[in-house]
């Protein structure tokens, strides 16, 4: 007779091991190439333009609250939110992602828990956190349809989720090459669910979006639409021509409470 065998975990879909494998190969040269403007822990800030926290009030007074970065990275906002007070936990799928996390708190000389796993399923208890942020994340990279009612399950009554992506008008703007945004529509709104580049990122439409929010217990407090100042300075040069992320916004923050 064979011995018990232990359970086979389960097939994780192809997209989440595409992207854990595209950011283990990515991150030194991304950390490296943004550690100018993302490094900045006296002064959080969102987007690819770095508007500053200060301006936006997205996640007010954070002192004493247990807070999820839901796809850290190099944990540069969890560090941030640590000066400020905050209890954060770090989550990334890519563990070479977290290996910069843990090098930037130790140079920060900050302490956290930095988790290794998929936001479509985390190891966290339910209603672990009073709130759940991220700032081109696990909400860029991994299926909504997924991520929200995990972040619903984590959430206490009342707690808030923040997540800033890339907007719907920017995804109908980008061709299927490596050209920039432009000033024409190129591809249906309609049916917007994932798109495969290096990564696979996912988008919705605005509609499909708040419908999903509501099925999984959510209020929508705020759409955030970020503008660029009119010279910005920033290491993501690539993402939209600052001429026209001045006319149309290339990036929304969603700002929700947890109902009940």
């Amino acid at each position: 007779m064979s011995g018990p065998r232990a359970a086979k975990a389960p097939t994780q879909p192809r997209y989440v091991r595409r992207n854990r494998a595209s950011w283990n190969r990515e991150a030194d040269e991304y950390q490296r190439d943004h550690a100018s403007q993302l490094n900045r822990f006296d002064r959080p800030a969102w987007g690819v333009w770095q508007i500053p926290e200060s301006d936006l009030r997205v996640l007010g007074d954070v002192a004493g609250m247990d807070v999820l970065e839901f796809g850290c990275g190099g944990g540069q906002w969890s560090i941030s939110l640590a000066r400020l007070g905050a209890r954060p936990v770090g989550l990334d799928l890519s563990i070479r992602q977290l290996s910069h996390a843990l090098r930037l708190m130790e140079g920060a000389s900050e302490r956290f828990p930095l988790v290794n796993a998929n936001a479509e399923r985390t190891p966290f208890a339910d209603e672990r956190f009073d709130l759940v942020f991220c700032d081109h994340g696990a909400m860029s990279f991994a299926d909504p349809y997924l991520t929200l009612p995990e972040v619903a399950r984590v959430l206490r009554p009342g707690g808030r989720f923040a997540f800033n992506i890339a907007s719907p008008l920017i995804w109908l703007c980008w061709g299927d090459g490596e050209e920039p945004p432009g000033p024409e529509l190129v591809r249906s709104y309609f049916g917007l669910r994932r798109e495969t580049w290096d990564s696979v990122e996912f988008q919705l439409p605005y509609g499909d979006w708040i419908r999903l929010f509501r099925s999984n217990g959510f209020e929508v407090l705020d759409l955030i639409e970020l503008r660029p100042p009119a010279r910005p300075r920033t290491t993501y040069p690539d993402f939209a021509p600052v001429a026209w992320a001045r006319r149309w916004p290339g990036e929304n923050i969603w700002k929700l409470r947890k109902l009940g």
